[in-house]
């Protein structure tokens, strides 16, 4: 099960292929290659990254 890396909630919602929403800390996250990547949605709706705030090993994503 997918796990937020920010807040480790596990109340993620599916919004697109590969892409999720974290209903806990509201930031966005996409899963490529194993590793969560993670956005937050800007007031005009575009994203912005957040990935050099948390370390790899926190991002990776196994089933």
């Amino acid at each position: 099960m997918l796990k937020c890396p920010n807040c480790a909630s596990k109340d993620i919602g599916k919004i697109g292929i590969n892409q999720y929403y974290c209903w806990n800390c509201f930031i966005e996250l996409s899963v490529a290659k194993g590793i969560i990547n993670t956005h937050q949605v800007e007031e005009d709706g575009t994203l912005s990254s957040l990935d050099d705030l948390f370390e790899e090993e926190l991002r990776r994503y196994t089933l």
